[in-house]
C-alpha cells in the first residue's frame, strides 16, 4: 500500500529477481566448472567463438536498452509517434541481434561443436572419423541403391552393396545415369574405411601392419611371443590416412564435406553444452522481449497513454536482457 508504483512494475521487479537467480545459477556454475577443469579450450581455432559478432551483438543490445529509454520518455511526454518510431528500432536490433547470434550458431553446427558430439581424446577422435567416414560410404552406396542401379536385398549390408557395386562397375552394358563411372571410386572408397575400420576394431598400426585381417594377419599374431603385442595404431597415422583420403579426386570432396576435422577437445562437450545453454536461454528472454515489444506496435496510431507502464516494464525487462549479456560476452567470448 505504501509503495507508489503500479502493481504490474512491483510484479516485474519480483519476477526480475527470480530471473536473477536463475541466471547467476547458470553463470556461478560455470564459473566453478571452468575453474575445475584444467586445459579448457580457449583456442577459437577449437570453439569458433567469434569474438567480433560477440562485441557486435553487444553493442547491438546497448543501443536498443537505449531506444526503449527513448521510447519511456516519449510515452511519458504522449509523443506517441516518436515512441512507436523508437520501439521499431528496438525491434530491428533485437532481429539484427537474432540474427548474428543465428550466424554464429550456424558456424558452431556446420563444424559439428555440439554437446556429445566433440572428441575429447585421440581414442574417441579416431572413432568419429570411424563413423563419420562410414557414414559417407553410407551415403555414396544409396545413390546406387535408391537409382536402382543395383539390387540388392539388405541395402544396410555394406559388403553385400559393395560386392555388387563391383559387378556393375565392371559392367559393359549401357548405363544412362553415369553412375557406372563413379562406381569404382566408391568401390575403392569402401576398401579403404574398411580397412581403417579395421585397423581401429583391431588397434594395430596402419603404417607397420598393412592388413588388419585374413590369414596374414592371424599368422603375425600367432607368433607373438608372450607380452608381445603388435604395433599400436597412433592417431598420427589416422590423421594422415583421412588426409591422403580428402586428396583423391574421385570421393575426396565427398568425405571433406562429410568427415570433421579428427581434432581432440578436451572438455569440449562441457564448453558446447555451456554454450549453447546459456546463450539459448538468453536468446529466448530476447524473444520474450520482442513480443513485448510487439503488443503495443501493433496498436499502431492507436498507442496512447494506456500503454504506458507496459512500455516501461517492458523495457525494464530488455535491460534485465542487456545486463545478462553483458556478463556473457566478456565469460563466454573473452575468459
Amino acid at each position: 500500500m505504501g509503495i507508489p508504483i503500479p502493481n504490474s512494475k512491483l510484479g516485474l521487479w519480483l519476477f526480475l529477481g527470480t530471473e536473477i537467480m536463475f541466471f547467476t545459477a547458470f553463470i556461478g556454475a560455470y564459473i566453478v566448472l571452468r575453474i575445475g577443469s584444467p586445459g579448457w579450450p580457449t583456442d577459437t581455432a577449437d570453439t569458433h567463438i567469434l569474438v567480433f559478432w560477440g562485441g557486435f551483438n553487444t553493442f547491438v543490445l546497448i543501443v536498443s536498452s537505449y531506444c526503449v529509454v527513448v521510447a519511456h520518455e516519449a510515452m511519458a511526454k504522449r509523443d506517441f509517434s516518436r515512441a512507436r518510431q523508437y520501439l521499431t528500432y528496438t525491434m530491428a536490433l533485437a532481429f539484427v541481434f537474432l540474427g548474428v547470434k543465428s550466424y554464429e550458431y550456424y558456424g558452431k553446427f556446420s563444424h559439428d561443436i555440439l554437446p556429445s558430439h566433440i572428441a575429447e581424446t585421440p581414442t574417441q577422435a579416431i572413432n568419429k572419423v570411424d563413423r563419420e567416414l562410414e557414414q559417407v560410404v553410407r551415403e555414396r552406396f544409396a545413390i546406387y541403391t535408391d537409382a536402382k542401379a543395383i539390387d540388392v536385398a539388405q541395402p544396410n549390408d555394406l559388403a553385400t552393396v559393395s560386392a555388387q557395386l563391383d559387378v556393375f562397375a565392371k559392367d559393359t552394358g549401357e548405363d544412362d545415369s553415369g553412375l557406372r563411372i563413379s562406381a569404382p571410386g566408391d568401390v575403392a572408397l569402401y576398401s579403404k574405411w574398411q580397412n581403417l575400420h579395421q585397423h581401429i576394431v583391431a588397434n594395430v598400426s596402419l603404417d607397420e601392419v598393412p592388413v588388419a585381417t585374413g590369414p596374414g594377419y592371424l599368422a603375425d599374431r600367432a607368433a607373438l611371443q608372450e607380452g608381445e603385442t603388435l604395433p599400436v595404431l597412433e592417431f598420427a597415422e589416422v590423421t594422415a590416412e583421412l588426409e591422403r583420403l580428402k586428396s583423391n579426386e574421385v570421393y575426396g570432396p565427398a568425405i571433406q564435406a562429410g568427415v570433421f576435422d579428427p581434432h581432440p577437445v578436451l572438455y569440449g562437450n562441457l564448453f558446447a553444452s555451456i554454450y549453447f545453454l546459456m546463450t539459448g536461454f538468453h536468446a529466448i528472454h530476447v524473444i520474450v522481449g520482442m513480443i513485448l515489444f510487439a503488443r503495443p506496435l501493433l496498436q499502431g496510431s492507436n498507442l496512447d497513454e494506456k500503454w504506458t507502464d507496459w512500455v516501461e516494464n517492458s523495457g525494464l525487462y530488455w535491460h534485465f536482457v542487456d545486463l545478462v549479456w553483458i556478463f556473457l560476452f566478456p565469460l563466454l567470448y573473452i575468459a
